[in-house]
């Protein structure tokens, strides 16, 4: 390339630069302008945008009573649980219940057949008889003897021998009427009676099947639902606050919800709490009883427990998604006279429902935003919404 040609293109370099220049400042001057005259006729800018109120909704903190309730999953299970054998061997003659129906303690659910049990009663009772009439005629002969020792017309060896027949048969008679004792006991376990009152369940057997003393499987089962236990656990670090209330002789009021935790089922208060914490859960067991009267509990159901383990009088209370969670901890944005908001760390107590207990860091009567506050900083101007 010759030194012309390498001027020309030094040049024409050199007008491309100027150009790409001019066109960045003419660039710059149009956005500047355009936006002085937008803040001029009053648009919105970022200083605008920072300025403008948010909408907010707002609740005030008040005063009110609180119940300290510990929530936990509990089962309902029946009061008392008993499984109906037979006590003796026999067939199935009949069931004299409908499955599902209440029952009374000593109502007859079924019956054995009971001839073989009378047999052996008449049998027990005619041994008994025999042994009477023979101990009768004993005493009658020993009184003779004793007649004739008297007037040194027996021995003695002779009188003895009479008296120990005598005993001999009234010895005879004693298990005589065990044998009758336990022969009417046997043919009365030929009636099976419920042994509690309660609900009787499906029959495991039928009519015309022999069935065994001490079979496990069992005739049928009658649950106790009225009353009717909760057994639930607690973690072991409010099992203190539990047991101070129970020492002070405070009966605490046990709550449950269905499954979805919003509709209550029954109110009863807590009976017991086991003697051993579960080393594998940390927890402890605990049981409630509720009287059941409209049956809404039944075995087996799973619920959720609310205990009442306390009031508290005069707590200072806000909705609970006023609250917020940050590095400061807890915090509300407090709104001011001036309508903007301030960030106010609190401390917060027991939750009920929908509002929580604040220890420190609000007054009664102090205004908190709860609807809004993803668009709130520190400062910021607000604008109450009514609901």
């Amino acid at each position: 390339m010759s030194q012309s040609e390498k001027a020309r293109v030094s040049r024409r370099r050199g007008w491309v630069w100027l150009i790409v220049l001019l066109a960045v400042a003419a660039g710059m001057y149009f956005y500047l302008n355009r936006s002085d005259t937008a803040n001029q006729s009053g648009l919105p800018g970022m200083r605008g945008m920072m300025d403008m109120a948010v909408p907010v909704r707002t609740a005030t903190a008040t005063e009110s009573s609180v119940q300290v309730v510990l929530p936990a999953v509990g089962t309902v299970t029946a009061l008392n649980t008993v499984t109906v054998t037979s006590r003796v061997e026999g067939e199935l003659e009949a069931v004299l219940f409908a499955e599902g129906q209440k029952v009374q303690a000593g109502d007859m659910l079924a019956r054995i057949d009971p001839r073989p049990y009378q047999v052996a009663l008449d049998q027990a009772l005619g041994q008994q008889a025999q042994n009477q009439a023979l101990l009768e005629n004993a005493q009658r002969d020993l009184r003779r003897y004793e007649q004739l020792f008297k007037q040194n017309s027996l021995a003695r060896q002779q009188l003895d021998t009479q008296r120990a027949l005598v005993q001999q048969y009234q010895g005879a008679l004693v298990s005589d009427q065990a044998e009758v004792d336990n022969a009417r006991l046997q043919l009365e376990f030929a009636q099976i009676k419920a042994p509690i009152s309660g609900r009787v369940g499906l029959r495991k057997v039928d009519p015309g099947n022999l069935i065994s003393a001490g079979d496990t499987e069992g005739l049928v089962v009658i649950t106790q639902t009225q009353p009717i236990s909760v057994l639930f656990s607690l973690p072991q670090a409010q099992l203190p606050e539990v047991r101070a209330q129970l020492r002070n002789g405070n009966t605490l009021t046990t709550v449950l919800y269905d499954s979805t935790n919003t509709r209550e089922l029954a109110r009863g208060e807590l009976v017991s709490i086991d003697n051993q914490i579960d080393v594998a859960t940390g927890t402890v067991r605990m049981k409630a009883q509720f009287p059941n009267k409209d049956e809404m509990l039944f075995p087996n159901q799973f619920v959720n427990v609310r205990l009442v383990v306390n009031t508290l009088e005069n707590a200072l209370v806000i909705p609970a998604r006023a609250v917020q969670q940050g590095s400061i901890g807890s915090f509300v944005y407090r709104v001011l006279e001036d309508n903007t908001v301030k960030v106010q760390p609190i401390v917060t107590g027991a939750v009920q429902e929908r509002n929580v207990t604040v220890l420190e860091g609000l007054q009664r009567g102090q205004v908190v935003v709860t609807e809004g506050v993803d668009r709130l900083r520190d400062g910021a101007k607000v604008e109450i919404v009514e609901e």
